[in-house]
């Protein structure tokens, strides 16, 4: 159901106490305003606390600096005159037990008259007194229509006009964003060279950036890599290329559902983070980093919001990819934290989200330590797939190591041995490897030269790889992928490889 929807039936049911969270004041009262007419022509009351009551003359500034009063203005309406009341930035006075307890006798009040108050607040704080009498109505960012249509209202008014697929390119940059911030950066395109060209996507896109750092929940993240940049891991690269065009209009006339995402779980330093960017590369997509410690806030109430604003962002930037790194740690121990149940409110929110989600949003996942994880996040329906990323093997590390010289070394690949230095660096991850290759050139830099084979393999023998202090770690990952609960990335495992080795 959309908002509109939402708000035509709880008019009608008589909901008394409404909270909609939002950011968009201007936005959801006219919204407000357009289903108070078609629903009998209801006049709208507004309320602030810096000038009271406004838009009617004989009830001006009623009110002011005291939200008691606002409450109480609405009992002076006769008990039969509809009316809707819109209060600002309410939140902030929830904890009063004066306005607390007003708005629970209110409740009761208003269930026989036709009259309905909305709190309005840019975030969710609701004291548990008031959770049974207060109706929670999420209202959402601009939809692509909405947007659309504001691109050529503006269109209309400069005298200007863009083909089809440069105004859908605007329009899907524009996603995601309030509209405020819409119109403030298409006013500033204007305003650069008084029309809207195919290169304004870039000032939308860098408004966007800008709008995400500072939910401070999600960072925008660029993505360079490209899966050729994976070394190995030929299972997962094969199952990832194979969706490449799943986001497509034609997938949708094929009837493919949007694939839902990844959950990548392996040893740290074996290319996870490296496959989320490259996944956003490869398809195309604007990718989203969450730092899922960011969710949790001080205040009572803001780490569930937080996570409902994460939620709306992130399917307002659909489609998109939506990585969460090392998401073990966020939820490790769920039950034993002591934080009145906040963790598990958020983990709830944050699962259900990925069960019953529609939105083209891909969540790839990461995590080093499985055990940490609750059982629910593995259960089928969350993620499309769990693959395990281990150690990579021989072939893999020549892979890995020819990566990396490709980049450090183009014109010089062919002086490096990398059927050696693969076999003499067992157990080394990607990250190892490519620490093992800085610490070469180092010692190259330090003489004067360029650095060769045999620099590589002095830095590798003065590195300890994480499979060698961290064995029962690493040991106990691997017996559970063995197991047969998540899916290979690599087509060779690691054991067949030492198997090699003990021959040779």
């Amino acid at each position: 159901m959309s908002f509109r929807d939402d708000f035509k039936l709880l008019l009608r049911a008589r909901y008394p106490l409404m909270y909609i969270p939002t950011y968009e004041e201007e936005r959801v009262e006219a919204t407000i305003r357009e289903e108070a007419a078609n629903q009998g022509n209801r006049p709208v009351y507004i309320w602030d606390f810096v000038d009271g009551y406004q838009g009617n003359h004989n009830d001006a500034g009623f009110g002011r600096r005291n939200p008691l009063q606002a409450l109480e203005f609405v009992e002076k309406i006769p008990a039969s005159a509809p009316g809707v009341f819109i209060l600002r930035d309410y939140h902030r006075f929830l904890e009063d037990v004066a306005i607390a307890r007003k708005l629970r006798n209110l409740s009761q009040l208003l269930k026989s008259q036709p009259k309905n108050i909305v709190l309005l607040s840019p975030r969710i704080t609701i004291p548990d007194d008031l959770t049974e009498v207060l109706t929670v109505l999420e209202f959402p960012l601009p939809a692509a229509v909405e947007i659309k249509a504001e691109v050529e209202r503006l269109l209309v008014a400069t005298g200007n006009s863009l083909s089809g697929r440069v105004l859908d390119d605007i329009v899907r940059s524009c996603q995601g964003l309030s509209m405020e911030r819409i119109r403030r950066v298409l006013a500033r395109a204007i305003a650069t060279h008084g029309e809207l060209q195919p290169e304004d996507v870039d000032l939308v896109l860098e408004e966007k950036r800008q709008t995400i750092r500072q939910t401070q929940i999600l960072d925008f993240y660029p993505a360079t890599e490209q899966i050729s940049d994976i070394g190995g891991l030929d299972n997962l690269k094969d199952w990832l290329l194979l969706r490449g065009s799943a986001f497509s209009e034609r997938a949708r006339q094929y009837g493919l559902p949007h694939p839902r995402g990844l959950l990548l779980v392996g040893i740290q330093g074996t290319g996870k983070s490296l496959t989320a960017k490259a996944i956003a590369h490869h398809w195309h997509l604007p990718l989203l980093r969450l730092d899922v410690g960011r969710l949790f806030g001080g205040l009572v109430g803001e780490s569930e919001s937080r996570t409902r604003q994460m939620i709306q962002v992130a399917e307002a930037l659909a489609p998109c990819i939506l990585w969460i790194d090392e998401i073990d740690k966020a939820f490790s121990g769920l039950g034993s934290k002591g934080d009145a149940g906040t963790t598990s409110r958020v983990f709830g929110t944050f699962i259900n989200w990925l069960a019953e989600k529609t939105s083209p949003v891909f969540v790839v996942a990461t995590a080093n330590d499985i055990q940490a994880l609750p059982p629910e996040m593995l259960r089928k329906g969350r993620f499309d797939e769990i693959f395990f990323v281990g150690l990579p093997t021989q072939e893999e590390r020549k892979a890995i190591f020819s990566v990396h010289l490709s980049r450090l070394r183009p014109y010089n690949l062919k002086n490096y041995d990398l059927e050696r230095l693969a076999y003499e660096t067992p157990d080394f991850s990607g990250a190892e490897i490519e620490q093992t290759l800085i610490e070469a050139m180092h010692l190259g830099f330090s003489q004067n030269r360029d650095f060769v084979t045999d620099d590589i393999l002095e830095a590798a023998s003065q590195i300890i790889p994480l499979a060698r202090t961290a064995v029962e770690q690493i040991q106990k990952l691997q017996e559970w992928a063995a197991a047969g609960r998540a899916r290979m990335a690599s087509k060779q495992s690691p054991l067949s490889d030492r198997i090699q080795r003990q021959k040779e």
